[in-house]
């Protein structure tokens, strides 16, 4: 703990390449902390959250409170039921004795399913089942992370990469497509899946289109089937079948 201790209380400074200091946190004012990104920090998170869990149970928490929380790293959600408010004001004094910082922006009381929230790059909320049009509670990919994925698609088939193999930048693709989708595969993904299938093959025809100088948006040239089964890109949708709650 001492070790760690001194982690905590030394000056977050780095170097640069002419031997000047510069300080690049939000710490920075205080002197105190790690800089962001170093290996350091994901373990002293889980020291800090691990007492926090701890003591939320010693403490009697969650049993008093109805309270349990559900933690990555330092994410977490409090789940409970009509105990919000108090578990709330609980956590934010048990975070106070550690010596912690709530994010007060990222930190809510909601009311599922009426207010979803997001949580390690799910929406977990009220869907509605396609063939009954009832409603229920479910976990599904979040705009934030169907977002950054469409961003990441967008740089890897810049008109600056139509130096690659055609080959080489599918198969690009398809390994940026299939993790995702390893990970985003709980709850109704068909509509994720639907609409990033619709963009990655939008844009590979652009590439496509700036490669082989073809004008226009190289739907007739590169037709979806031609691209699924020629070029062999992912096609997400079809992945559905194969999850196991499809088979359920």
């Amino acid at each position: 703990m001492h070790l760690i201790k001194l982690w905590l209380v030394m000056p977050v400074e780095e170097e640069d390449d002419r031997g000047r200091r510069r300080r690049r946190t939000q710490a920075k004012d205080a002197g105190r902390g790690t800089p962001q990104g170093a290996p350091i920090s994901p373990l002293l998170a889980n020291i800090y959250i691990r007492r926090f869990v701890a003591g939320w149970r010693t403490l009697g928490h969650e049993a008093r409170l109805g309270a349990r929380i559900v933690n990555y790293a330092d994410d977490f959600v409090i789940c409970c039921r009509g105990t919000g408010a108090k578990a709330l004001a609980v956590m934010q004094a048990m975070m106070a004795q550690l010596k912690l910082t709530v994010n007060e922006a990222k930190t809510r009381v909601c009311r599922v399913p009426d207010e979803p929230f997001d949580f390690l790059g799910y929406t977990f909320g009220r869907c509605w089942s396609p063939r009954t049009g009832r409603s229920y509670v479910a976990m599904r990919p979040s705009k934030k992370a169907i977002a950054r994925l469409r961003g990441e698609i967008h740089a890897r088939t810049d008109r600056s990469t139509t130096w690659q193999p055609v080959r080489e930048k599918v198969a690009e693709l398809n390994r940026l497509l299939v993790g995702w989708a390893n990970y985003f595969h709980h709850g109704p993904v068909s509509p994720a899946y639907r609409a990033l299938d619709a963009h990655v093959r939008q844009r590979l025809r652009q590439w496509l289109g700036v490669k082989h100088k073809v004008r226009g948006p190289g739907t007739r040239t590169w037709p979806d089937q031609d691209l699924c089964d020629e070029l062999g890109l992912v096609c997400l949708a079809r992945r559905t079948a194969n999850l196991p709650w499809a088979k359920a």
